[in-house]
């Protein structure tokens, strides 16, 4: 029985997750998804979370060199079910073989924008203050 818990995933699954994310990488690295937007560029999978039966799994990708990343996430979700069909191989120990939902992964842009902000004057300036004042209590 899964349990649901607010603090998180459970255990069980993240580590069917983490098998989903490695099926789904390998079948798009071997290129047989037959789509001019999805073979004119590289997918990276940085992340699959699973829905608590593990019948759902959302996978979070980066496209990488291609120009409309929107219109590769609409093409990966249009090949979905062609997806699951070739990743079934791999998670053959599965009970259920999830539907996949793809999104954008934009965890990517918010560390850029989180690093800019540690790099901001301002924080700098206050950094520096936490050290001044950490030198005249010695």
């Amino acid at each position: 029985m899964p349990r649901s818990t607010p603090s998180g995933p459970s255990q069980r699954m993240l580590r069917v997750g983490e098998q989903v994310r490695h099926a789904l990488s390998e079948t798009l690295q071997r290129g047989e998804i037959i789509d001019p937007v999805i073979e004119n560029s590289v997918v990276s999978v940085s992340e699959v979370r699973m829905s608590p039966d593990l019948k759902i799994a959302t996978a979070f990708v980066s496209p990488l060199g291609a120009g409309d990343e929107g219109a590769v996430i609409e093409a990966l979700n249009r090949h979905a079910k062609f997806i699951r069909g070739r990743v079934s191989g791999a998670l053959r120990q599965m009970k259920y073989m999830p539907e996949f939902r793809f999104r954008l992964d934009t965890s990517f842009d918010n560390f850029a924008k989180i690093n800019e902000l540690l790099k901001s004057p301002e924080v700098a300036r206050d950094l520096g203050d936490d050290k001044n004042n950490d030198k005249d209590e010695e």
